[in-house]
Formats: C-alpha cells, sequence, structure tokens
C-alpha cells in the first residue's frame, strides 16, 4: 500500500472520528422522546436487538405443558397486571406512558410471527437495553414468565372479548409475584451486583463496579463493607444488612430510602456484593 493511500485513509479515519466526537458534544442529536428516532437509526437498533435475542435465546428450551388451559390463564393474568399498561391488547389500548416511550412499545398480536416461544421467554426475563423494556426475573417467577410467553404465542387467537374475559380473571395462586422458594439458595455477590440496578439503587447511590450516573442522592456505597454500623444503627453484619434493605424505616424512622420491596433471596445476595466493597 503506498504512503498516499495510508495518508488518504488516516485522514479519513481522523475526519470520522472528529466528526462523531463534534456530533456528540455539541448535542446535535435529538435525544426528545417525543420526537421520532430517523428510520435508518430505528431500523438498526431493532436489528441489532432481534439479533441478539436470537443468539442469547438459542439454547433456551421450553418446558412441557405451555399449551395447557391453566398456562396460558395464569399468563393472562399476568399479563393484565404487568404489560397491558405498555403494549395494550385486542380492545384495550396501552396506557399513557405506553403510548407515550420512544422507541413505541407496540401491541404484541403479532408476536408470535417474530418470536419464538424462548425468545418471548428471554425478552420477558432479561428486558432490553434503552427501550424501556424492564427485566422480569427478579420480580416474577420462572412460571410467570414462561405462562407469559405462552399467553403470548396464543394472543392472535383473542378476539376483543376473549382477550377481555382472559385478563378479567384473577392470577392463578401463587402467580405474578418472585419465586418464593429462591430464598434457600447460597447468597451470592454477583448475583446481587445485577440485583442492585433492578432495585434501582444505583439511581440514589454511586455503587463501585455497577455501572450509573453521578448521583449524589444517598450516600456513595463504596467501602460499605468495611464500615462498622448500617444507617448509623445496626451492626455490619449479613443479617443486619439483609433487614436494612427489606424494611429501611423499621430501623430508622426517619430515613429517607424508601422500601424498594427486596425479596429475602436478593436481599442477601446484594449484602453479599456489597460485603465485598472494602
Amino acid at each position: 500500500m503506498s504512503s498516499r493511500i495510508v495518508v488518504a485513509l488516516s485522514g479519513a479515519l481522523a475526519a470520522a472520528v472528529l466528526g462523531a466526537v463534534g456530533f456528540v458534544v455539541t448535542g446535535a442529536y435529538d435525544v426528545a422522546a417525543n420526537v421520532q428516532h430517523t428510520q435508518a437509526v430505528h431500523s438498526l437498533l431493532e436489528f441489532t436487538m432481534q439479533r441478539s435475542v436470537r443468539r442469547r435465546a438459542a439454547h433456551v428450551v421450553p418446558p412441557p405443558g405451555l399449551d395447557a388451559a391453566q398456562t396460558v390463564a395464569r399468563g393472562a393474568a399476568c399479563f393484565r397486571v404487568h404489560c397491558v399498561q405498555c403494549h395494550g391488547g385486542p380492545g384495550m389500548a396501552q396506557a399513557a406512558i405506553g403510548r407515550s416511550m420512544q422507541p413505541l412499545p407496540g401491541p404484541l398480536v403479532d408476536a408470535p410471527a417474530r418470536w419464538t416461544v424462548a425468545e418471548l421467554y428471554w425478552i420477558t426475563r432479561n428486558g432490553i437495553k434503552m427501550s424501556g423494556m424492564p427485566a422480569w426475573q427478579q420480580r416474577l417467577s420462572d412460571a410467570d414468565l414462561w405462562a407469559l410467553a405462552a399467553f403470548m404465542q396464543r394472543l392472535p387467537d383473542f378476539d376483543v372479548a376473549a382477550f377481555a374475559a382472559a385478563t378479567a380473571r384473577a392470577p392463578v395462586p401463587p402467580a405474578c409475584g418472585p419465586e418464593a422458594a429462591a430464598v434457600t439458595r447460597p447468597a451470592s455477590a454477583e448475583r446481587g451486583r445485577d440485583s442492585l440496578t433492578q432495585y434501582a439503587c444505583n439511581a440514589c447511590h454511586r455503587i463501585p463496579g455497577v455501572t450509573g450516573s453521578d448521583v449524589h442522592v444517598g450516600p456513595p456505597l463504596a467501602g460499605i463493607g468495611g464500615r462498622g454500623l448500617i444507617a448509623g444503627r445496626l451492626p455490619n453484619t449479613p443479617d443486619a444488612m439483609v433487614r436494612w434493605l427489606r424494611d429501611p424505616r423499621a430501623v430508622d424512622p426517619q430515613t429517607t430510602m424508601p422500601d424498594m420491596e427486596v425479596t429475602e433471596a436478593d436481599a442477601r445476595d446484594i449484602a453479599a456484593y456489597l460485603a465485598t466493597l472494602r
């Protein structure tokens, strides 16, 4: 390759880098949620998401019995509680929050044409970054997640009346909640680091090892594993940390830390991770 070509390519690369930096620094891209992405950006994001989901869900094996009426009914009840706000359903509009999001979390009536049941399970369980789609892994049991996927696979079969009837039923006990049996699992610091984001702890605290904005609402948690007291009241032990995470106002009635409805199993995982921050 001649030196002229090398110089030309280097100049083009430098110009591209400078252009990208200028685009970011000047705030040229409009991030307002009431302004749509360009079609090119939307299509690129959607294609990237589809390929990512298919790669990660490729080895997910659906359990037997997803066609059972009770499973579909359980999924319908959970769909009503957690999904219609953003996705709506046959004859049921999305709530204002769902209609206002960008990208738009559209109806899922055509979901079976685009996704397998394993992929729907993966999406519901893990969520999608930068889309508003949350990860339900720590708020729903695995049985609920599969029931939701099974129901979504059946959505094209529901007309307005059938959808209204199916989603009007109460959840099948003990549906639409976290996995109760998980409390028996050993505490995991790795799981705890992930749980800190699922309970939005990084919305108020700067936490080493956890990605987040430079927030100053709650105290930074660097070094918390080496502190003598929790909230200035409890000895810094795993059990005390679990107590604090699950019911902060029972420990300190004046605290502004809210009750995030942390399950005991997740609290033990979070406590295990916070103990490593020394």
